[in-house]
């Protein structure tokens, strides 16, 4: 299985718009083969090396990752994250 962790900040003219792009990334659960598990949450410690908003998925292999990355309904998802995100950083690891 694969684990993958994104970590966005948001542009301030974006920020009241964090619950509506939680949503946006729940509604991709139960519609993407492979993606067995995710979540997503607004910081709420806001220290200053926080970051704004995080997404972690479980995958069930590489190949079911890879499928998610162009999958019409991610798609969709990361095209807005790309309109609202200032920054963001990533982590993906295998679970055994």
């Amino acid at each position: 299985m694969l684990r993958h962790v994104v970590l966005y900040r948001i542009k301030d003219e974006f920020k009241a718009e964090i619950p509506q792009l939680i949503e946006n990334f729940c509604s991709m659960k139960g519609k993407i083969d492979g993606l067995l598990e995710l979540e997503s949450g607004s910081d709420i410690v806001r220290s200053a090396r926080s970051y704004d908003l995080a997404l972690v998925t479980l995958f069930r292999d590489m190949e079911a990752f890879r499928a998610y990355q162009v999958h019409p309904v991610h798609l969709l998802v990361k095209a807005r994250m790309h309109e609202v995100v200032e920054t963001s950083v990533s982590c993906d690891f295998e679970l055994s």
